[in-house]
């Protein structure tokens, strides 16, 4: 029998310490109490036939607390309580007549699935209505006093709710802060962990640059959350801390974030300068690795409060790192060697300005609870945050056959419509199942949809087959209430971690309760398998033939909004090059916001991956697209990062005439994905004249450097370095985005050709 290894046993261990201390535990156990709590008393009250109406009411209002502000938190919950009561009694009513029931789901579930327009909070709001709308056709009351007493009973288990998580809010305020800083951690280390790759693995890397789109998108969504956590909460409650060491960590998240970015090199350059599987840049490599190591360590520590981890093996990685110049220009004639190592400088100087941020993160880890001020004004705060907007325009706006929000309401209604009356035609036990596990699976693109289908049926049969097992070996209550509330627990824990697992505690759960009611818990388990299946494909068949949101036909807003968004940035960088102090602000915000940008058309890359080949037209095509614009941003990033962290010599009038022609060439590029779009034309004269006096400004700066060695002078001072490396990467970064925005502009043209 095998063994496990120390280090394999360690490793689980850590994964079940992370789980049981983290958030999503602490929710699962939050609601769960909720529910039990309100059982329990009724019950000893001797009024247990009030306490499922209580209990609803509980579980239909609990989705809205999601990390966020606390406003914003009370607000949605409160909205959801009004929601799920009104809608509710309208069902309630209306489900004695067949065709009053069909009127009300289509109308009910049409106009709440526009609730999503609002973001992550409002698709929450929309799936508690519904979820609300269904489960009343699982409700037996008729009476009008039956009714109202249920929906009041309904109104208090969401308010007991509320009450409940906002005084574990006072008690333990920073629960998902700390959750989410721990994430983005590990986010930010597996993306210094792709990009190690990408510098020697020559054969994955298109693998490893679809892998870097999915952890970008994921990472600027956790730094948008963490904005408003942070910020918001720094601009009502003042500043304690413990909470700017958080922001303190946030910050220096972000900047590595940037610099990653902001270094995205040209590897087919690297391969024919250094050669593949070069000895000198794998020691970049295993520095990079060093510190996405230790960033991952850092994200658990975070949560299991253990001891940080000490850097020797980061600093031994640096040297080495250091030294491979050295190695590589002794291995040439200083001449020869010039451009690599200044590439292999310009590495050498960006992670160790990651490593200043890691220091930053260790050091405020350390000392979380001792003063340290963040110079971070209230108004410049503000213009950080990215607020969801909630004006009755925005629903007006996707009130059109083109809005995917528009195409999902109503496909999601036909779907829910078609289950009502396929369980009443056939007259299926629970129909209700089946319409539940169309509102759970049905998605408005269809990967998303698929995996979730897939998912849930797994999960479904094999939580039919464990409680089949548990089943037939015991019939004992007690086991069935122990069983049912970790069940329980673990599925609410789970439900955002691995949709599967919670799907299979959900049914085991669901199976145990019912043992409690029906004495034969075969026939549930039989049912809710057959009903599972049956709305999983009524799901899969209507994301595929109804109104079909292919993301091809969606990607026209995305690149519109990354291409301005470039454009901006590009503009900013070039403002902060001319004056930092005065500029500084507008280049942040600017990033943040190409930033998000380059998120969005990341994340609708992943999705038009995720649907079926036959509808990912022009692969390459849009792939290159979405390389271009990332690698465009990269460029721009370097600039911003090397004048950031520098101090820089005036901008020539050669920098500004090819910065106005990149610029020129975006806006171009952007009408012929929108011809509304506008821009002014910026003078730039003969772009050719211009290239060719930048570069000239490094060559006299390497020719000075050529005729000092020949005189004997093989050290350099430390501003002619500088100097020499800020005209080559000025240079070579600037004619380069001239190229790459030429080549986006073609791409661009050939998808208005294809598409339209």
């Amino acid at each position: 029998m095998s063994r496990l290894k120390p280090s394999a046993i360690k490793s689980n261990r850590t994964k079940i310490e992370l789980f049981l201390k983290g958030s999503h535990f602490f929710r699962g156990l939050v609601l769960t109490s909720s529910l039990i709590i309100p059982l329990l008393t009724f019950n000893a009250l001797g009024y247990m036939s009030l306490a499922p109406s209580f209990v609803i009411g509980t579980f239909l209002n609990a989705p809205s607390d999601i990390p966020g502000s606390l406003r914003r938190k009370v607000n949605g919950t409160l909205i959801s309580i009004v929601l799920t009561m009104l809608i509710s009694v309208l069902v309630l009513y209306a489900k004695r007549s067949f065709s009053l029931s069909l009127i009300f789901i289509s109308l009910i579930t049409f106009s709440i699935s526009f609730l999503s327009a609002y973001g992550f909070r409002g698709a929450l709001l929309a799936f508690s209505s519904l979820l609300a709308m269904v489960l009343a056709f699982a409700i037996d009351k008729t009476t009008s006093v039956e009714i109202w007493t249920h929906v009041l009973l309904m109104c208090s288990g969401g308010l007991w709710y509320l009450l409940v998580s906002l005084t574990l809010h006072k008690i333990i305020p920073n629960k998902d802060e700390n959750q989410l800083l721990s994430e983005t951690l590990k986010l930010t280390g597996d993306y210094l962990e792709v990009r190690a790759k990408l510098l020697m693995e020559t054969r994955d890397r298109e693998t490893h640059i679809k892998e870097t789109f999915v952890l970008q998108s994921q990472i600027n969504e956790k730094h948008e959350t963490l904005r408003e956590l942070l910020l918001a909460n720094r601009k009502r409650s003042g500043r304690s801390h413990f909470d700017e060491k958080r922001l303190l960590m946030f910050i220096a998240l972000i900047n590595i974030f940037e610099l990653v970015v902001g270094n995205s090199w040209d590897y087919d350059k690297f391969d024919s300068l250094f050669g593949k599987d070069n000895k000198h840049l794998g020691t970049f490599s295993k520095l990079n690795m060093a510190m996405s190591g230790q960033l991952k360590e850092l994200s658990q520590i975070f949560i299991t409060k253990s001891e940080i981890p000490d850097k020797e093996h980061i600093e031994a990685c640096l040297v080495d790192a250091h030294h491979a110049i050295s190695e590589y220009v002794a291995l040439y004639k200083p001449t020869e060697a010039r451009e690599g190592a200044l590439i292999m400088r310009n590495l050498h100087d960006y992670q160790k300005q990651i490593l200043q941020e890691v220091e930053g993160i260790r050091y405020a880890m350390a000392n979380m609870y001792e003063a340290s001020k963040v110079s971070l004004k209230r108004h410049e705060a503000n213009q950080f945050l990215t607020l969801q907007e909630y004006k009755p325009q925005i629903l007006l706006q996707h009130f059109s056959k083109d809005s995917v929000i528009f195409r999902h309401a109503l496909r999601l209604t036909i779907a829910i419509v078609f289950a009502f009356i396929l369980g009443n035609f056939f007259e299926i036990q629970n129909s209700y199942w089946i319409m539940l596990t169309i509102l759970v699976i049905l998605r408005p693109n269809y990967g998303l949809t698929r995996e979730r289908a897939k998912n849930r049926i797994i999960g479904t049969v094999l939580g039919a087959v464990i409680a089949f097992g548990v089943v037939m070996l015991t019939q004992n209550l007690i086991v069935y209430t122990v069983l049912s509330v970790i069940c329980l627990i673990l599925a609410f824990s789970l439900m955002q971690q691995n949709y599967r697992w919670a799907a299979t505690f959900i049914t085991l759960n669901i199976v145990f309760v019912y043992s409690f009611i029906h004495p034969n818990a075969l026939s549930v388990i039989q049912y809710r398998v057959i009903d599972t299946v049956i709305g999983g494909i009524i799901a899969f068949a209507a994301i595929y033939t109804l109104f079909p949101s292919w993301e091809v036909l969606n990607l026209k807003s995305v690149l519109l909004d990354a291409i301005i968004k470039n454009n901006a940035y590009l503009n900013a960088t070039q403002q902060l090059y001319q004056d930092k102090k005065e500029h500084q602000l507008a280049y942040k915000v600017a990033r943040k916001e190409a930033f998000l940008a380059l998120s969005g058309l990341s994340a609708a890359f992943q999705r038009y991956t995720q649907d079926p080949k036959s509808k990912q037209t022009e692969f390459k095509l849009i792939y290159d697209i979405v390389t271009l614009n990332q690698t465009i941003l990269s460029g721009i990033a370097s600039l911003g990062s090397f004048i950031n962290s520098y101090k820089t010599t005036p901008t020539s009038s050669e920098s500004n005439a090819i910065f106005s022609r990149i610029s020129n060439t975006l806006s171009r590029t952007a009408t012929l994905v929108d011809a509304e779009h506008e821009f002014e034309v910026q003078p730039h004269g003969n772009i050719k004249e211009a290239k060719e006096k930048l570069m000239a400004s490094y060559h006299v700066l390497s020719e000075e450097r050529d005729a000092n060695l020949k005189d004997g002078f093989k050290k350099i001072d430390k501003h002619d370095l500088h100097q020499l490396q800020e005209a080559h990467l000025i240079s070579n970064q600037l004619i380069w985005l001239v190229a790459l925005s030429s080549n986006l502009k073609k791409a661009i043209t050939r998808y208005k050709n294809q598409f339209g």
